[in-house]
């Protein structure tokens, strides 16, 4: 017995007669007739009385016409749901990425994402790139957006973004064009504090030169840190979009580094050691369509 044959048998049943259910079913009568002996044959029951006049359910014809209705029902309805399952997929996606980025980008990210999958949820968790990536690693995230992660080979990255990264000085201040790397000695610093990844990526640059900064405060948010640098209390090495975390940002002067050109690198990083589901899939391409070009400091990688 299956799905087919019972379709078959409640087609016979309702249209009366072997040849108006074969017209409905356009199939030839001899194949709708097998079938239908076919499933008496296995249920071991007459379901079908035959008369010139057509046919009419017996009264295991009629038990099974009850069942048959109720699996057929069931059967359209997985089919529906499978569907849609299909065209949407539903499920909650955990997506981590640092506050300046998030700043910019949750808004128009989670529009699409609902526009795409109005059956599912996202979640979207704000945090520094290094505590990301361990949550990634440790499975709490299902993607994340990491600015300069270190190489792991439980996570895959792919560039998204680059930006260059500035000096930052008070108000007042008169700077270069550009501030090469090796003179950031001159200047009072504010500077996030390890293992932020900034400061890791200044730090790399630095150590070879055995260079190290007048560091006068270590601070962990970017506001903090702008704010203080608004106030006289000393510069900063930052990335562009950094400066628009702050009203005052946007308007302390800046130079970018040269000698050489400091790029901050913003990665897309999923997960190698669980397979990804299509709602993963789908949510990391949304990421990539994101536009990061927006600012004009912005660079595509």
């Amino acid at each position: 017995m299956d799905l087919r044959q019972l379709e078959y048998f409640i087609c016979v049943i309702d249209a009366g007669s072997f040849s108006r259910a074969a017209a409905v079913l356009n199939l030839a009568q001899p194949s709708l007739s097998r079938q239908i002996a076919l499933l008496e044959s296995d249920l071991g029951q007459r379901l079908l009385n035959r008369t010139g006049r057509g046919v009419t359910p017996t009264e295991a014809g009629n038990a099974l016409a009850t069942h048959a209705r109720s699996m057929l029902d069931t059967a359209k309805l997985a089919r529906n749901e499978l569907r849609e399952l299909h065209a949407s997929p539903g499920g909650r996606v955990i997506v981590g990425m640092p506050p300046r980025v998030a700043l910019g980008l949750s808004v128009p990210l989670i529009q699409r994402f609902r526009e795409r999958f109005p059956r599912a949820v996202i979640t979207v968790l704000e945090g520094l790139s290094v505590p990301l990536r361990e949550s990634l690693i440790a499975g709490r995230l299902d993607l994340a957006l990491l600015f300069d992660p270190l190489v792991s080979p439980q996570l895959e990255y792919q560039k998204l973004m680059r930006e260059r990264l500035l000096l930052v000085a008070p108000f007042g201040s008169k700077l270069p064009a550009r501030v090469e790397v090796t003179s950031l000695t001159a200047y009072e610093m504010i500077l996030p504090s390890a293992p932020n990844a900034i400061r890791s990526l200044l730090d790399a640059i630095l150590r070879p030169h055995h260079i190290e900064l007048q560091v006068l405060a270590e601070v962990g948010a970017v506001n903090t840190v702008l704010a203080l640098v608004a106030k006289g209390i000393g510069c900063t090495v930052l990335p562009e979009s950094a400066l628009a975390m702050s009203k005052d940002g946007a308007s302390l002067p800046f130079a970018p580094l040269c000698t050489p050109t400091v790029w901050n690198a913003l990665m897309l990083a999923t997960p190698l050691a669980r397979p990804a589901t299509r709602l993963m899939r789908e949510t990391a391409q949304l990421l990539r369509e994101l536009d990061f070009r927006g600012p004009r400091y912005y660079k595509r990688a």
